[in-house]
């Protein structure tokens, strides 16, 4: 083996400790303490988080060589347009992300276990299934929420302007989290009516969310269990990084539950990631990963979300591909 051989792989077994470094800045708050064009030093930015020096500036020296601040002079950084989404009050801030992995980081301890044996990697870590692990700990579900919402929250501007809502009348969110998806589809089309559902601890949330919009009037917010039934009274029923998180078999469940409520005219639309073929690098693909460690879900090609579709009583319609890395694959009944 040569080299430069050695050399990539040297690097990419030690990335591992990039994405630790960037929870942890993250969780530090580190982005807070500097004004972009104004660099601090490190004495300033370890006194005002409180840690270590030295070791604060080898972990900043390291990111910024992946271009997460700018070290610009003697031992002083500046923001980069990385590091500058990490600040709490940024527009569309990424800090709560890597505040919830700062938490579940030891998730991606179970991955050998998925490899070896398929199984969802989280259930040995944590010692149960990922979401029960939150639903059980209080101070996870609003981390989680805000977490999701800024892994994913960019989507939504992508996915209206993609997808026409038009025809639909009544839009159910499954799984629906915070609401803010539901809102913003609903601030887009004012005919158009809403209903969330989702699980007793985060429905709470979910009300509140939509109430302080001023959309509690064109919104009902029901609790229950995806696996167990699905509210009819919508026409249109969407899912946004749902079915990733299960497993085929989950995912027929979670689907012929809403065909059975879906009216013959209404329509199922899965935001999700659809893996490119082959060697295509992708964020879908790098995504799959913390499925298979986490929840155990995957994410899928477009033929795996037809397949999925055909077990469960739908056809797959079309796929509507977005600015961001998501598209809509879009279910009719059969």
């Amino acid at each position: 083996m040569g080299v430069a051989e050695t050399e990539q792989l040297t690097r990419m077994i030690a990335s591992a400790a990039l994405s630790r470094a960037i929870c942890t800045i993250g969780e530090l708050g580190i982005a807070d303490f500097i004004k972009a064009g104004t660099p601090q030093s490190i004495e300033v930015l370890a006194r005002r988080s409180g840690t270590h020096e030295r070791s604060l500036y080898r972990l900043l020296r390291f990111t910024a060589s992946y271009g997460v601040f700018r070290e610009t002079g003697d031992r002083e950084f500046d923001q980069t347009p990385l590091s500058a989404a990490l600040i709490t009050d940024a527009s569309g801030s990424f800090r709560a992300a890597t505040r919830m992995f700062h938490r579940m980081f030891k998730g991606w301890d179970g991955l050998d276990h998925s490899i070896r044996t398929g199984e969802a990697g989280a259930v040995k870590v944590f010692g149960e299934p990922m979401f029960d692990y939150i639903g059980k700990n209080p101070e996870l579900g609003p981390l989680f929420d805000a977490g999701m919402t800024a892994f994913h929250g960019h989507e939504t501007q992508a996915m209206l302007d993609a997808y026409d809502f038009g025809q639909v009348k009544t839009l159910a969110d499954i799984g629906g989290g915070n609401g803010l998806l539901l809102a913003a589809v609903l601030q887009r089309y004012p005919q158009l009516r809403g209903i969330l559902f989702d699980l007793g601890h985060v429905a709470g949330r979910a009300r509140a969310g939509l109430k302080a919009l001023g959309l509690e009037s064109r919104s009902s917010v029901l609790e229950g269990n995806f696996f167990e039934a699905i509210p009819a009274g919508a026409d249109a029923y969407l899912l946004r990084h749902i079915i990733h998180d299960w497993t085929d078999e989950q995912s027929v469940q979670i689907l012929t539950n809403c065909r059975r409520v879906i009216p013959p005219h209404g329509r199922i639309l899965l935001v999700e990631f659809a893996v490119p073929p082959a060697n295509q690098a992708s964020v879908g693909k790098d995504v799959d990963m913390m499925m298979l460690a986490f929840p155990g879900g995957m994410e899928r090609t477009d033929q795996e979300y037809a397949a999925l579709f055909e077990q469960s009583g739908f056809r797959l319609a079309k796929v509507t591909p977005t600015k961001s890395a998501v598209s809509v694959v879009e279910g009719r009944p059969v």
